[in-house]
């Protein structure tokens, strides 16, 4: 996460575990957080001091939703220096580990030090949310975007924590600045699509929607949201059909496909659960 060059100016050419740790960013940047993992364990053999094979074997194991395992080569690189990256990783951990005060102690500090680090404001924002402390939340997203007006998944953040609150025109104006930033994100599309249902723009949100299921067929929420949006608009047929697909594709959004259809002004109510999923089934 650290923006420093990989190798120190004027250092002339790279030692080994400088190497090795360039494929082990590079794994990281292909998904392949376990050869990362792999690579960086071997540095850290060699030279347990190293900060920056910490900090990658950390990336790695969190990439693997191994929090609890991330912690302590973590911490032993934040005793080594201030590193604000470092920091935030640690932070991430004990979080993913359930240790939320002292995740949110860490990130405080992360986000304390200069020059600024942003994605420290976007990680301590994110689990104050998780805590169900917005107005914190927002407080500390909000702090980081002084920094990094242009932060676009901060922007995101703070758009979620406004819909929250159904303030729906500061989200929606977040999210269109995140949009001219990143025009082609799927996450963004479908949170502005959200937005413009709530506000009863069927149309305009079932294009987006149908724009974040081109991106990313696999995107059953969307699908069963672009569902919902045609039978808002009188296409019941063609919604009904979207939102079975979701429910085959996802089994577990059951539940939200039957809630789709029962809240539509043109949907469908189910008596019994046993003729619902067998309406989705098809």
């Amino acid at each position: 996460m650290s923006k420093r060059p990989p190798f120190p100016a004027g250092s002339g050419r790279p030692n080994a575990s400088d190497q090795a740790l360039e494929r082990a960013s590079l794994a990281l940047r292909m998904q392949r957080p376990g050869e990362a993992e792999r690579i960086a364990s071997e540095v850290l053999k060699a030279n347990r001091g190293h900060v920056g094979a910490a900090q990658l074997l950390g990336q790695a194991l969190l990439m693997q939703n191994r929090g609890a395992e991330a912690i302590a080569p973590l911490q032993k690189a934040a005793r080594r220096g201030e590193d604000a990256a470092v920091e935030t990783l640690l932070g991430a951990a004990l979080a993913l580990a359930g240790r939320l005060d002292e995740a949110l102690e860490h990130l405080r500090r992360a986000a304390a030090r200069r020059p600024p680090y942003p994605p420290a404001f976007l990680e301590h924002g994110i689990q104050l949310a998780r805590a169900g402390r917005f107005e914190e939340a927002m407080a500390a997203l909000e702090s980081g975007l002084a920094f990094a007006p242009d932060a676009v998944d901060m922007q995101r953040e703070l758009a979620a924590l406004h819909l929250k609150r159904n303030d729906r025109t500061t989200a929606r104006e977040l999210l269109l600045r995140a949009l001219r930033l990143a025009p082609d994100r799927p996450d963004l599309l479908s949170a502005l699509a959200q937005v413009m249902l709530l506000d009863g723009e069927y149309a305009s949100a079932a294009d987006i929607f149908r724009r974040v299921v081109a991106l990313r067929p696999d995107d059953a929420i969307a699908r069963a949201e672009l569902g919902r949006c045609l039978l808002e608009m009188g296409q019941r047929d063609a919604g009904e059909a979207s939102i079975r697909m979701a429910a085959q594709e996802r089994p577990e959004l059951y539940g939200r496909a039957i809630m789709s259809l029962a809240v539509a002004s043109r949907g469908r109510f189910f008596l019994r659960p046993s003729a619902a999923a067998k309406f989705l089934r098809g």
